[in-house]
């Protein structure tokens, strides 16, 4: 979630069931390293906290475990970074590691994690919430509701949110200036995002790609989705959440939040998600748009720093995988993303969760705690390679090196459009996205692929929600 070269928003490509059994087949000879069993230590009553072994540079673990062994000299510590090629292969590891018994306390989830968490692993974080809301008060003050919504399930709590990353669009300035095209307005629609890119390829050689995008869930066609008012999935509230919103937020904020997100019937044959799947032909078919690639876009920083790529849907971590690979902060700026019948964004998040077999939990809450400190984000985020959930922490100051000029965005997308929200991500999530992933790449083939391509997605995700987790 943290680093640019990673699958942003990546396929989980397993359920809760069936996980370990899968990945122990295909993984027999590192088990060591799987089990943990290779780990000096491993039964020396640590707290062990597992990340994706490339989610936090080795200053920022070095930071996070010295100042919370200071605040708690009683409490060991461990981080298990675990190695694996995108968060689809870190939750199968995580997954086998507690069927091998060699489960972590507290593991790192993003937002297509959260309600599997939430279901069938997690620990709802209620009780300690209520019992400490005096120290929590400055926290959730400084963090949006919708952050917070996105880590409930079906009334709890399950994680606090300590980043995320919203779709926003980057644009090459480089690219604008050969189009003699100035920086679109905030308010820019669906339409002058497509004569934008129309401009650009006239301004341009034959390698050029006005609009680059990858197939997924976070960024591919789901931000379309919510510009045209409609979902993948139908999307409602659970229920509750009264004992947190009452506590933490004024009546303002509150409104309209529940006990976490819903996603249930599928929708893909709908007008609005066949008329979003239609356009986005039309700009593969003009050329204006690659089509439709799973990955993550690896090779995206050479391409658009040297101006062959205008725009592309990217979160605030990329100012800062920009800024590493080189390029300057006048290099790109960002807007929000394009208004259609809505402006409503989608974003992604992550946060700690509480596992259910830790014999730590009281420990692990004030870890918990104190990963969510604006100090401790800090240190760790300081090279800009995520959008903080404090909002306190997106200054000046903060972009001054990496930019973009518009950094305001990142947090804005929030604050200036209230209905923005998660991706959607039922505890079926891995389903739903191999679905969606291998459909959409058929839809967007040609104009006629779209209708009979989104009647067979429709058929594969109603397959998909009927199926028990």
């Amino acid at each position: 979630m943290t680093d640019p070269h990673l699958p942003r928003r990546t396929l989980l490509r397993y359920g809760a069931y069936g996980t370990a059994a899968a990945a122990v087949a295909g993984t027999a000879a590192s088990w060591d390293r799987l089990t943990g069993a290779d780990i000096p230590g491993r039964d020396d009553g640590s707290l062990v906290v597992a990340t994706l072994g490339s989610a936090f540079s080795p200053d920022g673990v070095r930071t996070l475990l010295d100042g919370f062994r200071r605040l708690h000299p009683g409490i060991k510590v461990r981080i298990n970074a675990v190695q694996a090629v995108d968060w689809s292969d870190f939750f199968a590891k995580i997954l086998t590691q507690i069927a091998a018994g060699t489960a972590p306390d507290l593991v790192y989830v993003a937002t297509e994690g959260v309600q599997l968490f939430a279901q069938r692993l997690g620990v709802a974080l209620d009780r300690w919430v209520k019992r400490d809301a005096a120290e929590l008060r400055e926290y959730f003050a400084d963090v949006h509701p919708s952050l917070v919504e996105s880590m409930m399930y079906e009334g709890s709590l399950y994680q606090l949110p300590i980043e995320f990353n919203a779709a926003d669009m980057y644009l090459s300035t480089q690219v604008l200036r050969r189009a003699g095209a100035g920086f679109p307005d905030a308010e820019w629609t669906r339409d002058d995002f497509t004569a934008l890119l129309r401009r650009m390829k006239r301004a341009s050689d034959s390698h050029f790609t006005p609009y680059f995008w990858t197939n997924r869930l976070w960024g591919g066609v789901v931000p379309w989705l919510f510009a045209n008012d409609t979902n993948l999935l139908a999307e409602s509230k659970a229920p509750g959440g009264d004992w947190l919103w009452n506590a933490f937020y004024p009546a303002g904020q509150r409104r309209g939040r529940g006990g976490g997100f819903r996603w249930t019937t599928p929708q893909a044959t709908s007008d609005r998600v066949e008329e979003t799947y239609d356009y986005l032909a039309s700009l593969v078919r003009d050329g204006l748009c690659s089509r439709p690639e799973g990955g993550n876009g690896q090779n995206l920083i050479g391409v658009f720093s040297t101006g062959r790529v205008g725009v592309t849907p990217a979160g605030g971590f990329w100012a800062g995988g920009l800024h590493l690979a080189g390029v300057g902060r006048d290099g790109f700026d960002t807007q929000y993303f394009p208004r259609w019948r809505t402006h409503r964004m989608q974003y992604g998040a992550a946060g700690y969760a509480m596992l259910r077999t830790s014999k730590r939990q009281d420990e692990a809450w004030e870890f918990i705690k104190y990963s969510a400190r604006r100090d401790t984000l800090t240190e760790l985020f300081s090279t800009n390679q995520t959008t903080p959930a404090r909002r306190s922490m997106l200054t000046a100051d903060r972009y001054r090196q990496t930019g973009p000029a518009h950094w305001r965005v990142f947090y804005d997308t929030l604050d200036r459009f209230p209905g923005t929200g998660p991706i959607p991500a039922p505890p079926q999530v891995a389903e739903v996205e191999q679905v969606l992933l291998k459909h959409t790449g058929t839809a967007l083939s040609s104009p006629r692929a779209v209708r009979p391509a989104l009647r067979r997605m429709q058929g594969d995700l109603e397959k998909a929600m009927e199926r028990a987790i």
